[in-house]
């Protein structure tokens, strides 16, 4: 082998430092990105067509492997669920990474999952949609990088007994995502009753609203046809519009009102925040890597906690996971973001939510 050569690395895994989850609590916390645009499939059935958005210099694809299918909007509530987890630690001074290690108990109760075996099943299902999903995007694009290209997890692995049982879980998240998640201003905290929201495009509706309207008294204004090409639904923009009356009938988003108005020949969609029972992301989150700290360090303290690699490392033995899933994409790099939006009444600008 020749001085330039070097032996390639099967695994991110091998050359990042874990975050370990010690527990699952942590306040419900989304990026913003993701909250607006058509990144998921809003449908259960398996998606294979692509999703292709551009506003202004803002352009979303998604592309699905026929196997797997497109990531859905409920398969993101894992990524959800990493998002939290790292905000509430680096809130609390600890070092985070975007290599996650919990157990699946941990992720599937705080989501509000069942967890039967058939639950397992369908987490390394969302798992393996959220590998095979590959995401090209100028959001957060910066003066010598147009467009990136990602998939939202990596890689993930999996501990097992011999008589099969999972006994912990691991994955890595994409760069474009972690820094999204580690800078303050890209996170918002949501209200914990997202997840029992049932239908795929009333739970992207209520991202829209967190999103958009936030805790602004007059709340912000889409238009029917606007809200479709946001959303990336497949459905026509009449069956869309009918399954908003639904949910406008409804009334499902929690912390929100919804009415619709008409202006001219436009339908819209008024969206108003009443009563939001969230609160607001506390706490700057700056920190990248991982600390080599001996232990959470506080008392009674219902977050989450980092342990760093070798001796403290109890989940499971460190030589116990296979690197099964190799890495589906290359590292990204970001800057800054653009983006799109709705109007809000009255021509009021959107304030930080």
């Amino acid at each position: 082998m020749s001085p330039r050569q070097r032996p390639l690395s099967l695994s991110e895994r091998s050359r990042l430092d874990p975050f370990v989850v010690a527990t699952g609590d942590a306040s419900p916390r989304d990026q913003r990105d993701l909250m607006e645009r058509p990144f998921f499939s809003l449908a259960k059935a398996k998606r294979t067509s692509p999703i292709h958005y551009e506003a202004g210099d803002v352009r979303v694809e998604v592309f699905a492997v026929p196997e797997h299918g497109m990531a859905t909007i409920w398969d993101a509530d894992i990524l959800i669920w990493a998002a939290s987890q790292i905000v509430e630690a680096a809130n609390l001074d600890f070092q985070t990474s975007r290599f996650l290690r919990f157990t699946p108990y941990q992720l599937l109760t705080a989501i509000g999952r069942q967890t039967g075996s058939r639950d397992y099943r369908l987490l390394k299902g969302a798992l393996a949609r959220l590998q095979s999903t590959v995401i090209r995007t100028t959001i957060r694009n910066g003066e010598h990088w147009r467009r990136q290209q990602f998939s939202w997890i990596n890689e993930w692995g999996e501990c097992t007994t011999r008589d099969g049982r999972v006994e912990g879980m691991e994955f890595v998240l994409p760069d474009w995502l972690y820094r999204g998640v580690i800078d303050r201003s890209l996170v918002l905290a949501i209200d914990p009753a997202y997840f029992r929201l049932t239908g795929g495009i009333e739970r992207w509706l209520y991202r829209v609203a967190r999103k958009h309207a936030g805790r602004q008294p007059a709340g912000w204004t889409f238009e029917i046809a606007h809200l479709h090409a946001k959303s990336g639904s497949q459905a026509r923009v009449s069956d869309f519009a009918i399954d908003i009356r639904r949910i406008v009938a409804r009334q499902p988003l929690p912390g929100y009102r919804l009415a619709l108005e008409r202006a001219a020949r436009q339908e819209r969609l008024h969206i108003r925040p009443i009563n939001l029972s969230i609160g607001p992301v506390d706490g700057v989150v700056d920190a990248i890597g991982t600390s080599g700290a001996n232990g959470i360090g506080i008392s009674g303290a219902a977050a989450s906690g980092l342990r760093a690699r070798g001796s403290q490392l109890t989940l499971w033995p460190e030589t116990a996971i296979p690197s099964l899933n190799l890495e589906s994409n290359k590292e990204s790099n970001f800057l800054l973001e653009r983006g799109d939006g709705g109007k809000p009444p009255r021509g009021r600008r959107s304030a930080r939510s």
